[in-house]
């Protein structure tokens, strides 16, 4: 007797691979990163969320829904809130353009002046950053403070008397140590869109005559502006939560809504309105994003109609 052998042929199994959908194939190469995103971003957003509208109660956090937390915001006891947002929102909106005011020319320099040795200059940017965050703002505050660096080389050139008082504590040391934190972010994207660019087209613009300024603005600058984007969005985005730094160095007048957010839910065990404050600080930044990204689109739109 001969043994039926159970189970699809090979023909049939390739048959199914064919009916089956090829996003399905996608689905699962990126199951890995999903449940990652899932687990890591998208669980603990819908936390902050759902906590928002509940309510605390000395050490109590009740389940009753509410919109108290977002209420808040618009009374004028919320009044220092909307200050602290709109204050965060304008110090990273500074810090950024600082970083790609001092990004670009770096980024420019290594694709366009640099033909060997690109790797060694990438690695020496990226070194000081090898440190811990912390660190890097801790040498900001020496370099700052009153008997740091800069007020001791001014005192033994004799040029001050006593220690220059508004170099640290307030705004201006906020931004300066956020622009130097997150510069090899900005350089990074920047210097990736430069590099990229047809040097033909360069060339070309030269052949017509162009003069070095108006090739950099009618073809360098328009085709590196998607890796420019992209850093002052690196930048911008976490810049504006940020509150070790201004911890550090901002001091009573350089304090923005990360730091208020964070006492909130450290110290003032209020973690409904320490949520509420965080979802609309995350609304605050998208509205931010969104009407940047369509004042870039509708400024390509133009240039491209010209």
């Amino acid at each position: 007797m001969t043994a039926m052998v159970s189970g699809a042929s090979p023909i049939q199994d390739d048959a199914a691979i064919k009916r089956r959908p090829e996003w399905l194939d996608g689905i699962w190469l990126l199951a890995p990163t999903l449940l990652i995103v899932v687990g890591m971003m998208l669980v603990p957003l819908l936390a902050i969320i759902i906590v928002s509208f509940w309510t605390q109660t000395g050490f109590e956090l009740e389940a009753t829904w509410t919109l108290q937390n977002y209420a808040l915001l618009f009374q004028p006891e919320g009044n220092l809130y909307r200050i602290l947002i709109v204050k965060s929102l304008w110090v990273s909106f500074v810090a950024t353009a600082a970083v790609v005011l001092l990004a670009y020319p770096m980024a420019y320099f290594m694709a366009f002046r640099i033909e060997r040795g690109k790797l060694i200059w990438i690695i020496l940017l990226t070194v000081p950053f090898w440190t811990s965050y912390l660190l890097r703002v801790f040498a900001w505050k020496v370099i700052l403070g009153f008997n740091g660096v800069i007020n001791s080389g001014l005192k033994a050139l004799h040029i001050i008397d006593k220690p220059l008082e508004f170099l640290l504590y307030n705004p201006a040391s906020v931004t300066i140590t956020l622009a130097h934190a997150w510069a090899a972010y900005a350089v990074l994207p920047i210097y990736v869109s430069l590099e990229k660019i047809d040097r033909s087209y360069l060339e070309a613009a030269t052949d017509l005559g162009d003069s070095k300024w108006k090739r950099f603005w009618r073809i360098t600058f328009p085709l590196s502006l998607p890796g420019t984007i992209a850093a002052i969005l690196l930048v911008f985005i976490p810049t504006v939560g940020d509150y070790i730094t201004p911890t550090l160095v901002g001091g009573p007048s350089g304090i923005m809504i990360g730091n208020s957010i964070a006492t909130q839910f450290i110290k003032s065990n209020n973690a409904p309105l320490g949520a509420a404050l965080s979802c609309v600080m995350m609304l605050a930044i998208t509205l931010a994003v969104c009407l940047f990204l369509a004042i870039i689109g509708k400024k390509r739109l133009k240039g491209a109609d010209l």
